[in-house]
């Protein structure tokens, strides 16, 4: 926590350097027209800087939050009495494969067995792949996430209102539309990485082969789902956020809202974003935008001379834009022009992540000699739930 203070004191220090240099910036481009390079390069210096901090601080705070859970400094489960004999069984399959296994060791980690094949890992490992995908996956932390036992989840949709009009005590009441409902299906697909090792490697004693799988695994997949959950075809694939057309009269359309310049982002445009989202959404509503464009943003004041940004001056804290968080999600496109670069909205409304249960494991020590695959599947889906619960900020005039 001392280290999360320190960062906070260095982050208060670059914001007033920013906010320095940045208004002798915008006082050239008045007065003269242009900015001096020199004085261009500082302020882009800076809140590169600004970014770096924010990014090490929000890091530390996730690690803090990891070790303040209970049960960290041993590591072990409470809640499964077998929780070590699983984990033992685990780390000899991985080590030397299921015929090293004996009855009762096999019996432990087929307790999840999959019918098409292959060992699942136990619940534990499978909660760490999972833990792992979420401090690495942004869209996780944001989204509605549902774990389902079957190919796909099924959700209930409202096609139409009901009707309803203004009434007299003796006048004639006629019938009133009633609403559609609809069904919306989103199907879970399969995500697979396939890391390698060495037997030397998985011989030693001292490393953790669980731990090691794991963040091998998380680290390919959370790369992976975020990029779908932003812009994947629905293909094979979750489907994106930004995949949609244009639109707000019809399911199936996103809001988009112009910017005001053709390859920048504006004051205006930002504020007519947060004006688009219907009032319900506001209260939960979050800015997801890549590292590049918060520092576009960074630069900017409104009419009365305030910055619109503000960083994470204090510990815990996003860094908010117009008073709402910042989400960084390096998969949103940079900002260019007719760019889909930000998105701001009630994620949780917006966007259902669906996990099928289990993530398998199958051992092959032959098909890459001197190396031992590891491949590994999971099987997840996504799309949009809530058309109306977000808006895009498109580069356009």
């Amino acid at each position: 926590m001392n280290e999360v203070k320190h960062l906070v004191d260095e982050l208060n220090q670059a914001f007033r350097e920013h906010k320095t240099k940045n208004d002798q910036r915008l006082a050239q481009l008045e007065k003269q027209g242009r900015v001096d390079p020199l004085l261009e390069q500082q302020v882009s210096r800076i809140s590169s800087e600004i970014q770096e901090l924010t990014e090490v601080k929000e890091n530390l705070e996730k690690i803090q939050t990891q070790l303040n859970r209970p049960g960290f400094e041993t590591g072990r489960n409470y809640l499964d009495p077998s929780a070590e004999k699983k984990k033992a069984a685990v780390g000899k399959y991985l080590r030397r494969g299921e015929a090293a296994l004996q009855a009762d060791e096999i019996k432990l980690l087929a307790s999840d067995s999959d019918p098409f094949g292959g060992y699942w890992v136990t619940s534990g490992m499978s909660n760490l792949i999972v833990s792992k995908v979420f401090d690495t996956s942004p869209m996780r932390n944001i989204a509605a996430v549902e774990t389902i036992s079957s190919e796909a989840l099924e959700i209930p949709n409202d096609l139409s209102e009901a009707n309803a009009d203004w009434t007299t005590e003796r006048a004639t009441r006629s019938e009133t539309a009633t609403p559609d409902i609809g069904i919306q299906t989103i199907p879970v697909h399969e995500l697979y990485a396939m890391p390698k090792a060495t037997q030397t490697l998985l011989d030693d004693a001292r490393i953790d082969v669980e731990s090691w799988l794991a963040t091998k695994v998380a680290d390919k997949f959370a790369r992976l789902e975020n990029a779908a959950f932003i812009s994947g075809d629905g293909v094979g694939k979750p489907r994106g956020i930004l995949t949609y057309p244009a639109g707000s009269t019809n399911p199936g359309q996103v809001q988009q809202v112009n910017s005001g310049s053709a390859s920048a982002l504006t004051a205006d445009g930002l504020r007519s974003a947060v004006y688009a989202l219907k009032a319900p959404y506001l209260k939960n509503a979050h800015w997801l935008m890549n590292r590049s464009t918060v520092e576009s943003i960074s630069k900017l004041k409104d009419s009365t001379g305030q910055y619109l940004w503000q960083p994470s001056l204090e510990a815990g804290e996003l860094q908010t834009l117009l008073g709402y968080p910042i989400d960084r999600m390096e998969d949103m496109p940079a900002v260019a022009a007719n760019s889909l670069s930000i998105a701001f909205g009630d994620y949780r409304q917006v966007y259902t992540i669906v996990d099928r249960m289990g993530v398998r494991v199958l051992r092959d020590p032959f098909s890459t000699k001197p190396f031992v695959l590891f491949y590994t599947t999971k099987r997840t889906g996504g799309d949009i739930t809530n058309f109306e619960a977000f808006v895009i900020q498109k580069t356009a005039s």
